[in-house]
């Protein structure tokens, strides 16, 4: 029998021709895209860059890279270069929102980042944070980059409300607008967290925006950072970063009676409201100056919380945690430059007379060396100087002779804690003594330190920690 070709052949032949002109255009197009890319790193880095970057619906909570993308090859699209540009400045503005500590106040404690609810107490009541995040119905979704600007630069909300200076616009008012897109755009890249704002708790009349609106005409005015020609450029720089974004002022100022700050340069010291820790003046060498300091023990104690004339404790330990840590080198180097140039202060009436320490021969002294020895005398040492990096001096430290002396009866009474940073991530601690000493005890004890090893400070009384334990409680 003679075997007959199939009539199948022609069909599978055709198919065959097929997929060879489909492989070989497939290798065209690829060919095409290995024409464009011309295997830089800096192309990888502008690829990995836009393809991780999240879309504005998104709900990763990842934070952007702090590097900014480099700038695409010239083969590139367009459209990859806006992309790049638009990374760069949500990277630039996650580093001005660490540099700002916006979440220092938006976060409640064990709360998501930047979505508020974090009470500020105030003399007059509690202001509450409010969220950050760009959820349209409860955060700044719905709010473009001028409502933020004027936010920050006014003092007012998106409806137009008065917003309460709490919120520290009277420093932010002179932030650059440059500065201030950057920040949201970084903050609407943030995955939007629904959390309805938590209502102000403020006493009558102050829960009023005509008693804020009195209170604006009398000592608020938008205003703009105005560089100082006579000054060097990092100098400049300092003051942009102390009086403005970093606020120190809304500490390191005295306030009055209805809770405005002296001036907005003011650095000369005050005590905190409610938290009744005193913010040290910044121009005072018996205080917080730093003039006499060598710039790279400033530097380090702003990065890492420890430095060897001294440690962040209280609210201070908070920014350098939540802050300070986070800056470069430049702007590191730009505060310090800035806080050791600024002139020196003496506060009238503070060294007119010579105060009487106590001393082991006093009652006060007795019991107070009865104390430090079997209380402080392990880490501190029989003679008051520590172990360095471990277990501060407190011979020759201004912290414990200071006039006013409520953060070292904090101290003893809540314990003392450095902050964890990078450059410092298991610092040594000091336990509270709340409940082991009583307010005799810690009056005591404080009163020996101020006098001991040459040192002349006034006595602390039981009042005075009455009065500090009380806050902390």
């Amino acid at each position: 029998m003679t075997r007959r070709t199939p009539r199948r052949l022609p069909a599978v032949a055709a198919a065959v021709a097929a997929v060879v002109a489909a492989v070989v255009a497939l290798l065209g197009a690829g060919t095409a895209w290995l024409s464009v890319y011309d295997g830089t790193p800096a192309d990888v880095s502008a690829l990995a860059a836009t393809s991780s970057r999240p879309a504005p619906t998104s709900t990763s909570t990842s934070t952007p890279a702090p590097t900014p993308a480099p700038a695409p090859a010239p083969t590139r699209a367009p459209a990859s270069a806006a992309e790049s540009d638009a990374v760069a400045l949500v990277a630039r503005g996650r580093y001005l929102v660490l540099a700002g500590s916006c979440a220092g106040c938006h976060t409640e404690r064990g709360g998501v980042p930047f979505a508020g609810g974090r009470a500020i107490e105030t003399p007059f009541g509690n202001v509450y944070a409010s969220n950050l995040t760009p959820d349209l119905a409860t955060g700044i979704g719905g709010w473009s980059a001028d409502d933020f600007w004027h936010a920050l630069h006014n003092g007012r909300s998106r409806d137009g409300r008065l917003l309460y200076p709490a919120f520290p616009y009277p420093n932010y008012t002179r932030l650059a607008r440059t500065d201030a897109d950057a920040m949201y755009a970084y903050l609407r890249s943030l995955a939007p967290v629904a959390r309805a704002a938590t209502r102000h708790t403020l006493r009558f009349p102050f829960d009023q925006q005509a008693s804020l609106a009195v209170w604006r005409a009398l000592f608020f005015r938008p205003a703009r950072f105005e560089p100082e020609p006579a000054r060097p450029a990092v100098w400049n720089r300092g003051a942009y970063l102390v009086e403005t974004l970093g606020h120190c002022n809304a500490c390191h100022a005295r306030r009055n009676a209805l809770g405005a700050t002296v001036g907005p340069l003011d650095l000369a010291g005050g005590l905190i409201p409610i938290q009744n820790w005193y913010a040290p003046s910044l121009n005072d060498e018996a205080e917080a100056g730093v003039a006499g300091w060598p710039a790279g023990d400033v530097a380090a104690l702003l990065r890492t919380g420890v430095s060897p004339h001294g440690v962040a404790q209280g609210p201070m330990a908070e920014v350098v945690a939540g802050s300070t840590q986070h800056l470069d080198d430049a702007d590191l180097a730009a505060m310090v430059a800035y806080l050791q140039a600024l002139p020196a202060a003496v506060k009238p009436g503070t060294r007119a007379v010579a105060p009487i320490p106590a001393t082991p021969q006093t009652a006060v002294g007795a019991t107070g060396l009865r104390l430090y020895g079997l209380h402080c005398a392990g880490c501190h040492g029989d003679d008051g100087r520590g172990v360095a990096g471990a277990y501060p001096a407190l011979a020759g430290n201004r912290a414990v002779t200071m006039t006013n002396p409520v953060n070292l009866v904090h101290i003893v009474l809540r314990g003392g804690f450095a902050p964890v940073t990078a450059g410092n991530p298991r610092p040594f601690g000091m336990p509270p003594f709340a409940t082991v000493l009583s307010d005799a005890d810690v009056a005591a004890l404080l009163s020996y330190l101020r006098g001991a090893w040459g040192q002349r400070a006034a006595e602390v009384t039981p009042l005075d920690v009455s009065r500090a334990r009380g806050a902390a409680n």
